[in-house]
């Protein structure tokens, strides 16, 4: 089997079976966005816990790519450092920018989303869970709810 369609698959499995899409009661985080282009949404829930991501969730419907980034995303930042998930998240939009070469160990999954920088229109769709992120994350350090949009 192919490189392409190993990744393939593997987007398919987080569009078929998204992990931690469900609500996040406890989130003190939270952030909402659309990309009009595609007609995805995807809301981010964020429970802090002593400077970590104690749990993280996403909400939202969409292409498959955005739906399987966002899938992507809470696996790779659960229980991460603040600060870790932020980097993460710089370096994500960097591989989506053809800047930055990931590395597989910390990439994991997400590597499977390289191939969208063949497909400009659909980088957006990738990005875009990572962008409710980090506008969520921003407001760490803010009262509860700060940085609910």
């Amino acid at each position: 089997m192919a490189l392409d369609d190993i990744y393939k698959e593997v987007i398919l499995d987080h569009y078929k079976n998204p992990r931690n899409k469900r609500e996040l009661p406890e989130a003190e985080l939270s952030c909402s966005k659309n990309n009009p282009l595609c007609g995805d949404e995807i809301t981010v829930f964020v429970h802090e816990d002593d400077g970590k991501i104690a749990a993280v969730a996403f909400q939202g419907a969409g292409c498959s790519i955005s739906q399987s980034s966002a899938s992507m995303m809470t696996e790779a930042i659960s229980g991460k450092p603040v600060d870790d998930a932020k980097r993460l998240a710089e370096e994500f939009r960097g591989m989506m920018a053809g800047e930055v070469e990931p590395d597989e160990d910390e990439f994991g999954d997400l590597v499977a989303l390289k191939g969208v920088v063949k497909y400009p229109i659909r980088i957006k769709c990738a990005v875009l869970a990572w962008d409710v992120l980090q506008e969520a994350l921003g407001g760490a350090g803010h009262a509860a709810g700060a940085a609910t949009h």
